[in-house]
């Protein structure tokens, strides 16, 4: 495998959540995770693009993303790519983030994956609502017209 192994530092990115939504706050929180799957991450075989959190049964999951199995990692432990993976998160965070979830078209999905100074899997979490077309025509926009003016200021010179 030629894959680099990631001690500290960002695992995935998703740059398509802050594109798809608005993101009025931040919260970091720990991940539920087997031996296998913090060795797939270490390797950076995640997925988060279509990532969500939702409520059950009184505590927040992380919906919908793929953590590909290592081809060394162990066949016979039943490794499941695409579970429900449990966020490790104080008592009034959980209540605070599943009354913002209530609201209507409030969002919470990943924005990174991360192993912080300590080694410890982390993911940031980006609550948010929904953008609309001319919202997103806007985010547009904005990136080609930094673009031009980078492009422009480094030709000036």
């Amino acid at each position: 495998m030629a894959r680099e192994i990631i001690k500290t530092g960002q695992v995935a990115e998703n740059r398509k959540a802050r594109f798809e939504y608005s993101i009025n706050e931040t919260i970091e929180a720990g991940i539920e995770l087997t031996g296998a799957e913090v060795k797939s991450l270490r390797y950076g075989l995640v997925n988060i693009t279509d990532g969500f959190v939702q409520k059950k049964d009184g505590d927040l999951i992380l919906a919908n993303v793929t953590i590909q199995q290592l081809p060394t990692a162990n066949k016979f432990v039943g490794f499941q790519e695409r579970r429900y993976r449990r966020l490790l998160l104080h008592k009034a965070q959980i209540k605070k983030l599943s009354g913002q979830l209530t609201e209507k078209g409030a969002t919470i999905a990943p924005l990174k994956f991360y192993f912080n100074s300590r080694g410890i899997m982390k993911v940031l979490l980006g609550i948010g609502f929904g953008k609309n077309k001319t919202d997103k025509r806007e985010s547009i926009k904005k990136r080609e017209w930094n673009r031009t003016k980078a492009r422009l200021i480094r030709h000036r010179r």
